[in-house]
């Protein structure tokens, strides 16, 4: 590991290290990213037979149990362009409707619960306002969770190494939760993570002159079980997480620390912790499916911070 560590910080100064790049918004829908056109081949998919191209890919044959399913259309329908995003927003249909593209791909739910259950919505105004938007311009919707995760590699974590320039920096292949980084202060590792993922803000735990070499990246929302026996388990300088209820982690980390085992945490958000898994899944239909026009929506963090 030493032996990795030394490699890794040899080839990348750590000046080099911390990105100077320009922040995008976290806090809109964000369009910076322009349809592309695969190929010129004129082949016509269908939502099914991309589905099930990707699904092969992933795991080979349909999960039983899955909350990948579609959530609005049908297989059948002949796609005339493709968006990828955390969240099928109200915005991001719209956006799709201007654009004539009529299949979308979020990472995440549609109808605000994990199994997109819609039985308790159905005298909802805002449901029915996005159904029935759905429904009027022929458009489905496939959540892609379970096997993009199951991707090889695993899509979210490449695209967020990726985005965060740390692939260099994985201690293990098999396991792309654990690096090893250059060494930096908790201050200058939100530096870097903010303008590397265009993020306005971020929520911390710890000392800013906080040393961190040892990380454990945690994207999206693991549960403060699987968080604390990783923690445990990898006793990791720093951790990056997607969202945590602040019972459970950071109640942890500050307990951790204050027992002598200095921790330190950092709060991404979900949305712009696994975004960057839409832009791999972005990637994979523009080298797969010749002739589909496909672009990467972020659909943005909903919050603002006063």
């Amino acid at each position: 590991m030493k032996e990795k560590k030394q490699k890794a910080t040899e080839s990348k100064t750590r000046r080099e290290f911390i990105s100077d790049i320009s922040k995008a918004s976290a806090g809109g829908l964000l369009l910076s990213i322009p349809f592309r056109q695969a190929s010129a081949q004129n082949k016509t998919w269908t939502v099914g037979e991309i589905m099930d191209r990707f699904i092969e890919e992933s795991t080979g044959e349909p999960l039983t149990e899955t909350v990948d399913t579609l959530k609005a259309g049908s297989r059948d329908i002949e796609v005339t362009g493709i968006i990828t995003s955390m969240f099928a927003t109200i915005p991001v249909i719209e956006y799709a409707i201007q654009i004539g593209a009529n299949f979308i791909i979020p990472h995440e739910p549609t109808f605000y619960n994990h199994l997109d259950e819609t039985d308790w919505l159905e005298d909802d105004s805002t449901y029915q306002y996005k159904s029935n938007l759905l429904e009027e311009n022929e458009i489905a919707i496939w959540r892609n969770h379970d096997y993009i995760h199951r991707h090889s590699p695993d899509g979210v974590y490449s695209g967020l190494l990726d985005k965060l320039m740390w692939k260099p920096y994985v201690v293990e292949e098999s396991s792309p939760r654990i690096l090893e980084i250059p060494a930096l202060s908790l201050t200058e590792l939100i530096t870097h993570v903010k303008a590397r993922l265009g993020i306005d803000t971020v929520r911390y735990f710890g000392n800013s002159n906080h040393v961190c070499e040892k990380v454990l990246l945690l994207p999206g929302a693991m549960g403060g079980e699987n968080h604390i026996r990783l923690i445990k388990e990898n006793d990791p300088d720093v951790v990056l997480i997607g969202e945590s209820t602040e019972w459970t982690t950071p109640e942890y980390v500050r307990d951790r620390t204050a027992s002598g085992k200095e921790t330190s945490l950092i709060v991404l958000g979900h949305t712009d912790s696994e975004d960057p898994g839409s832009i791999y899944m972005k990637d994979w239909l523009l080298k797969n499916l010749p002739g589909v026009d496909v672009t990467h929506i972020n659909s943005g963090n909903p919050y603002r911070f006063g």
